[in-house]
């Protein structure tokens, strides 16, 4: 009998199967399991794959279906699709997920074994074309899987960033009181030092956190572009990374013209994000120096501390998101690290949204520099 026939006539024990398996992916918690929770389109997916078998493919369709589909071009309303999206909302791991697959390739052939054809040709042609279908099944489930898993990750991330707001204020307020020279002891003002310090990178990192969940669910960073001076929200920015890290030495040098077309807040973040990253890395005998340079139709600053020197194969990936270097022997000054690898993302973002491009040079004799070029013109999308 021809495997799509087979799958046909015996859809029930194959499902029966699926459902027995599946009753073993779920937590002790939900027993009993609904079968429609079990089945969950099991019985969509077998059927989409016996139409498949039953479809003519040239050898063109075959070795493109070999190399895979890339996942823009998937069918989210394919039944193995949408079996994604539900078994991420049914707790499943990715690799329950994939271990569901996994068992009904396995049931599928060992009920045909007794029932296939003599000629070896059709049994191996029948082998491959189920294979294929099945991995192209198990691919569109992985990938509205993973979909769901980044939409919720990104959604959680945007709702503790937005809540964590309001108590860190209360605490950097509370902070401020306990510095004044009226207060307390000479202690209580220390601890209320202390305090507002922490909070400054709570805050930071918060802010951070907003925004990666902002870029992640297609929100893009918004622009409200007004003529500013660069060289002032440099001094802001200063002015809150000196507060968390109190023991380092900033040297500033600027030159040339400043203003232009800027969102003041969302540089004054990106230069904070370049100067709480120098600090936290920064050779503990050496400042760390801000430069701003003002040419005919750009403003350029630099941000350079000396300390490890980062490899050529990790510059290539410091901008990318929730990366962290694994840089060895650096002394921390100052307040403790509260990077969460999104820093210098958010950086490149916010570069990139004012049509500005930024870079990162590492060497020995030069030190560690970020360079970001900003044109004084606003850009045609962030114009609009």
């Amino acid at each position: 009998m021809k495997l799509s026939a087979f799958i046909e006539a015996h859809l029930e024990e194959i499902l029966w199967e699926w459902d027995t398996f599946a009753k073993t992916l779920f937590p002790v918690s939900v027993a009993p399991v609904p079968q429609l929770l079990l089945r969950d389109h099991a019985k969509e997916i077998l059927q989409e794959l016996v139409a498949d078998l039953q479809t003519d493919q040239t050898p063109e369709e075959q070795k493109t279906k070999s190399e895979g589909q890339p996942a823009e071009e998937v069918d989210r309303k394919s039944a193995a699709a949408i079996h994604g999206t539900l078994r991420h909302a049914s707790g499943f791991t990715l690799l329950q997920l994939t271990a569901e697959y996994r068992a009904l390739r396995a049931t599928v052939f060992r009920l045909w074994t007794p029932n296939m054809e003599p000629s070896s040709k059709d049994i191996s042609s029948e082998v491959t074309r189920f294979n294929e279908a099945i991995d192209q099944a198990l691919a569109e489930s992985v990938v509205t899987y993973s979909e769901t898993a980044d939409r919720t990750r990104d959604t959680f991330l945007a709702i503790l960033g937005h809540d964590l707001r309001s108590p860190l204020f209360t605490m950097k307020m509370a902070g401020s009181y306990l510095t004044r020279p009226t207060v307390g002891t000479e202690d209580s003002r220390e601890m209320g030092g202390r305090v507002v310090r922490s909070a400054a990178n709570m805050t930071s990192m918060v802010r951070d956190l907003l925004e990666y969940a902002r870029t992640q669910l297609g929100g893009g960073i918004p622009l409200t572009l007004r003529q500013e001076n660069v060289r002032d929200i440099c001094q802001l920015a200063l002015d809150d990374v000196q507060a968390g890290y109190p023991q380092c030495p900033f040297e500033v040098e600027a030159r040339g013209d400043f203003t232009g077309d800027f969102d003041s807040a969302r540089l004054q973040q990106l230069i904070s994000n370049l100067l709480n990253n120098a600090a936290q890395y920064r050779d503990a005998t050496r400042p760390v120096t801000l430069t701003v340079t003002g040419d005919t139709d750009t403003v350029t600053v630099c941000v350079c501390n000396h300390g490890t020197v980062i490899p050529e194969r990790s510059l290539q990936a410091i901008f990318d998101p929730l990366v962290q270097l694994a840089l060895e022997d650096i002394d921390h000054q100052g307040a403790p690290s509260s990077s969460l690898g999104l820093g210098l993302f958010i950086a490149r973002e916010i570069t990139s949204a004012h049509g500005g491009t930024i870079k990162a040079e590492s060497s020995e004799g030069s030190g560690t520099v970020f360079t970001v070029t900003l044109p004084r013109a606003a850009p045609a999308a962030a114009a609009k």
